[in-house]
């Protein structure tokens, strides 16, 4: 998968633009029961990665599922899972991370663990535990990690005194350190204390702060920095003047974020029409999707060419590549503009793996669609779904 070889940016868009080859094991079965071993769970919190997934239920027990290659599921081997499998037996977990080959977590006394890939440090362990790690491991000694994001090769996180810290590759400056040196520790990015969250992709980064400015660093080839140009950036650089940005979701190249008057802006790489303007146009700066003033959150993890969201109703809607069926439409037909999948008016909360997706309702029950090939949908088997299924 392009997103797990640390190569040329152009090696890795080759892959994509290959994307509209479809398996074919396909299903187009509904939101029926719920996937074996999974019966009435509930999901507080649930990140996709690039081929795998994890999530937090509510009686705080960590579980992942899909592609276990590199030991990114933290279940002590590189067996994949195609349902979720509990990591450990602590109910001590606040929030999980999907990245590609690694992933990491933040526990209820605000430590970090990390585990799976860890060649270019990105697990932040230091110098001397490079290697896969099959198991969650604790990055450091401190206790005050309120968020952690876990990219391609690389990693972030905001302490609760809301300084920033990134650690692992830094080929394009992601890590925002003003060099192109990786780091195998948390190394603090700056030296301000106002940040508020923080999302990682596959070479560029975005946060906001706590005076809701946003601001991005890393590759620009295609002007996923918002900042109207494609030069690249080694610190965190301002996106325009706009104090009143939300929320924030990533793409490979791409990103959408979210003003509080509930409209959507997206910008960056648009071949297959992922930042829903209607067109395969790329943009350099934060562009307004459509006139609606109702949108609520909008997924972005490693999304490779697709983007999903939700509206204050609790209507779902996506748009962009759809080759695999992860629009969740029922078919393999992309999308230029953002598309309701079904009728529903439950959903509360999405967020967009490589060529998948996965969603929480308002009862935190979980559904997953689009490519299977790794389990990554977590509904018991390897077929790839074109709705919503639930796990």
């Amino acid at each position: 998968m392009c997103r797990r070889i640390a190569v040329t940016v152009a090696a890795c868009l080759a892959g994509v633009l290959g994307l509209l080859v479809v398996s074919s094991a396909v299903s187009t079965a509904g939101p029926a029961g719920p996937a074996v071993g999974s019966t009435g769970r509930v999901w507080l919190s649930v990140s996709t990665g690039e081929e795998h997934t994890c999530g937090v239920r509510r009686d705080d027990t960590l579980w992942c599922w899909g592609s276990n290659l590199d030991g990114q599921l933290g279940l002590a081997d590189k067996g994949l899972r195609l349902v979720p499998t509990q990591v450990g037996a602590d109910g001590n977990w606040a929030q999980a991370a999907a990245g590609d080959g690694h992933s990491c977590g933040i526990r209820l006394d605000h430590t970090l663990w990390c585990w799976g890939e860890n060649k270019h440090g990105q697990l932040g362990l230091g110098p001397d535990a490079r290697g896969d790690h099959l198991v969650p491991t604790r990055v450091g000694t401190d206790a005050d990690w309120a968020s952690v994001a876990a990219g391609l090769l690389y990693s972030c996180g905001v302490r609760l005194d809301h300084t920033l810290w990134c650690w692992g590759n830094n080929s394009y400056s992601q890590l925002g350190l003003s060099h192109h040196h990786g780091v195998t520790r948390p190394t603090q990015v700056g030296r301000d204390t106002d940040w508020a969250v923080v999302n990682a992709a596959s070479y560029h980064t975005c946060g906001i702060r706590t005076d809701h400015t946003l601001w991005c660093w890393g590759y620009n080839a295609y002007g996923e920095l918002g900042l109207g140009d494609t030069t690249d950036r080694s610190t965190p650089t301002q996106i325009g003047t706009d104090t009143d940005w939300r929320q924030i979701g990533l793409g490979d190249f791409s990103s959408c974020a979210i003003l509080d008057g509930g409209t959507l802006w997206c910008w960056g790489r648009n071949v297959g029409g992922q930042l829903g303007l209607g067109d395969t146009t790329n943009r350099l700066a934060p562009t307004q999707v459509g006139v609606d003033t109702h949108w609520a959150q909008v997924g972005g993890d490693t999304s490779r060419a697709h983007a999903c969201a939700t509206r204050s109703d609790n209507t779902l809607w996506c748009w962009g590549y759809n080759p695999y069926g992860e629009l969740g439409r029922g078919d393999t037909e992309g999308r230029l503009v953002p598309t309701q999948v079904g009728t529903g008016t439950t959903w509360a909360h999405v967020t967009v793996g490589g060529i998948y997706s996965c969603a929480t309702r308002n009862r935190h029950n979980l559904f997953c669609w689009g490519r299977n090939d790794k389990g990554q949908l977590g509904v018991g088997d390897e077929t790839l779904r074109l709705v919503p299924t639930r796990v």
